[in-house]
């Protein structure tokens, strides 16, 4: 998938530096290549539950926020995270006290 489609499907209107920036998410995401549908396809499952993928500005990494109104969207959507991670052998973290996971890669 070309970088400004993936940027313009995670709801970015593309310019140079979120190209790069998306570069340097794709190449500290370990087996990228083997994962990147899925990420895609995560995104879209979540925005029912108000959650969705997003670029962290903080790390070089994919970040899943979910702002649900309800805790039980909240809870689908991490239901949803959690089935993401196991399902395609996905590596994420989970910050403390807060509703959001970066996705670090592939498990190899």
């Amino acid at each position: 998938m070309q970088r400004e489609a993936m940027l313009t499907q995670l709801g970015y209107t593309p310019n140079d530096a979120l190209v790069e920036q998306l570069n340097d998410i794709i190449e500290s995401t370990s087996g990228y290549e083997k994962i990147q549908k899925h990420i895609m396809d995560l995104n879209d499952h979540l925005k029912v539950n108000n959650a969705y993928v997003t670029m962290s500005n903080s790390k070089k990494n994919f970040k899943i926020k979910i702002e649900s109104p309800t805790s039980a969207l909240a809870e689908e959507a991490h239901k949803k995270v959690a089935h993401f991670s196991e399902k395609f052998k996905i590596d994420i973290e989970k910050l403390d006290r807060k509703e959001t996971y970066y996705i670090l890669g592939f498990e190899e």
